[in-house]
């Protein structure tokens, strides 16, 4: 390994031996795969926030039919309206899923110029 750095140095011509310069290189900021990564990342987001919100919901309906159970006098619940905030959430996340995965979709369709 020496031997092959002492070659290079000594190939150089003798003003540029002590100035070696190195230059970096910049990365060049690519809008596609900005977009790609961006729908990719809102895909696993979506999926992730309609399962913890399809598990609270779950939770909710069961500690209503807990609390209706125990107490036949409760007229509102807070548990239904906490219920009925998970299955909004559900909707609004699978939805963002389906809609990120159909333009990624289109997005790789597009660029494969079928």
């Amino acid at each position: 390994m020496k031997t092959q750095k002492a070659a290079y140095q000594s190939s150089l011509p003798s003003n540029t031996r002590n100035k070696l310069v190195f230059r970096r290189t910049r990365k060049r900021f690519n809008p596609r795969i900005f977009i790609e990564r961006t729908i990719e990342t809102t895909a696993i987001i979506s999926l992730l926030l309609t399962g913890f919100s399809g598990v609270g919901a779950m939770g909710c309906w069961g500690m209503e039919i807990i609390e209706t159970n125990a107490d036949s006098n409760i007229i509102i619940s807070g548990w239904e309206q906490q219920k009925n905030i998970c299955l909004g959430a559900i909707l609004v996340s699978f939805s963002a899923f389906l809609g990120s995965s159909l333009a990624g979709a289109s997005l790789s369709i597009q660029r494969d110029k079928f």
